[in-house]
C-alpha cells in the first residue's frame, strides 16, 4: 500500500472516513430512494424503553463550556473554531460506545436491517483483508485504504467468513446514521448534539487537546486507540490494538466516559456546517438541513501525519447513509 506523503497543510488532509456517495465500492452512485433514507430507517420501530433507560449512562449537569478550538493542529476549514460560549442543559450520555451485544439486541427485537446490507457494501479497511480480496475491491480516488466489500455489514466487519466472536464487548461498527437513529427510537435514547458530545468529552477539562490533557501519550502510557507508525502502511500497534477495542478499553474521562478519543467515529445529530461564530449560544442543534451528518471522536485509523481527528475539538461528516469499519455511536437523552 503506497505510503500518505505527509507534508501538506492540515487543511487539504481528507478524513479517514469514507462516503458512500464518494464511491467506488460496489453499487457506487446508488441513491437513497422509497425504503431508504433518514424516515425509512426507523420507521415501525416501537420504543422499548427498557433496553436501554439511563442504565450505562452518565448524568452530566451541563452549564457554560468553552466548544471549539483555535490549536495550532487543528483544520480551520473543518469549522474547529472559533472558540465559542456554550451553555447547555443538563442530559445524559452513554458512558461508551454502543457494543455488538446490544446492537444485536435492537437487531433481535426489531428485525432491523442496516444501510449497509441494503446497499450490499460497505468500506473495510484494505489491511484487514485478504491479497485476492483487496486486489479486486473498488477503492475510493482520495482513501484508496479504504476497499467497498461486498458482504460487509455490521455482524461481518471484514466483509464474508468474518464475524464479531470474541468481539461483543467492542463497538458496533457499519452502521449509517439512519441506522443510529433506528437504534436511540428503540431503546428510548437519541444522538448526543454535537455541543452536547463535545461537553462529555471534554470531561470538564477547559480548552484542552484530549479528555485527559494536552500531552497524548504522558509518561510514555497510550490513552487511546489511534494508528501508530507510518500511516497507511504500517501498524505497531502500541497501544494494544490494530482495530477496535473494548468500548471500556482505557481510562475513562473527567466524567467517566470511554473512548471519546480514537476507536471509532460516533455520530452527533446534527447536521454539518462551518460558519461558527464566537457569539454565547444556548443548546445549540446545528442547521436545519443539510447533506452530511456530523462525526466526533476520530478512530483507530486516526494518525498525527495524516487524520489528526483525535483531539477533542476535531470533528468530521458524512453522509448519513454511509457505513464503513470505523464509524458507531453513542446514546444520548434528556433528563
Amino acid at each position: 500500500m503506497k505510503d500518505i506523503e505527509t507534508d501538506a497543510a492540515p487543511e487539504v488532509r481528507a478524513c479517514c472516513s469514507p462516503s458512500r456517495e464518494a464511491g467506488p465500492g460496489p453499487g457506487a452512485g446508488l441513491r437513497t430512494g422509497p425504503g431508504f433514507g433518514a424516515g425509512s430507517a426507523s420507521a415501525g420501530i416501537a420504543p422499548d424503553f427498557r433496553a436501554g433507560g439511563t442504565e450505562g449512562m452518565a448524568r452530566l449537569p451541563g452549564g457554560t463550556f468553552l466548544m471549539g478550538t483555535e490549536d495550532a493542529e487543528g483544520f480551520r476549514s473543518d469549522g474547529e473554531g472559533p472558540v465559542r460560549e456554550v451553555r447547555l442543559a443538563p442530559f445524559r450520555i452513554d458512558v461508551h460506545a454502543v457494543t455488538n451485544e446490544r446492537f444485536a439486541a435492537f437487531v433481535d427485537a426489531t428485525g432491523h436491517t442496516t444501510e449497509a446490507e441494503r446497499f450490499g457494501w460497505s468500506y473495510v479497511f484494505a489491511g484487514f483483508l485478504p491479497a485476492a480480496l483487496r486486489r479486486a475491491a473498488a477503492r475510493p480516488e482520495q482513501t484508496p485504504w479504504w476497499c467497498g466489500v461486498p458482504g460487509a455489514f455490521w455482524k461481518a466487519p471484514e466483509g464474508p467468513g468474518s464475524g464479531i466472536a470474541g468481539r461483543a464487548d467492542h463497538p458496533v461498527v457499519h452502521v449509517s446514521w439512519n441506522d443510529a437513529i433506528a437504534y436511540c427510537r428503540w431503546a428510548g435514547t437519541r444522538l448526543p448534539a454535537e455541543a452536547e458530545w463535545e461537553y462529555a468529552a471534554r470531561g470538564g477539562l477547559e480548552q484542552r487537546r484530549y479528555p485527559w490533557g494536552d500531552e497524548l501519550t504522558p509518561g510514555g502510557e497510550h490513552r487511546c486507540n489511534i494508528w501508530q507508525g507510518r500511516f497507511p502502511s504500517r501498524n505497531t500497534a502500541e497501544d494494544g490494538y490494530r482495530a477496535t477495542a473494548p468500548v471500556d478499553a482505557f481510562e475513562p474521562n473527567g466524567f467517566g466516559l470511554y473512548n471519546v478519543a480514537g476507536n471509532v467515529w460516533e455520530w452527533a445529530a446534527d447536521w454539518w456546517h462551518t460558519d461558527h461564530t464566537a457569539t454565547p449560544r444556548s443548546n445549540p442543534v446545528g442547521p436545519a438541513g443539510g447533506t452530511a451528518k456530523v462525526i466526533r471522536g476520530g478512530s483507530y485509523m486516526c494518525h498525527h501525519s495524516y487524520c489528526n481527528r483525535y483531539r477533542v475539538a476535531a470533528r468530521s461528516s458524512n453522509t448519513p447513509d454511509s457505513t464503513a469499519g470505523n464509524i458507531g455511536f453513542r446514546c444520548a437523552s434528556d433528563v
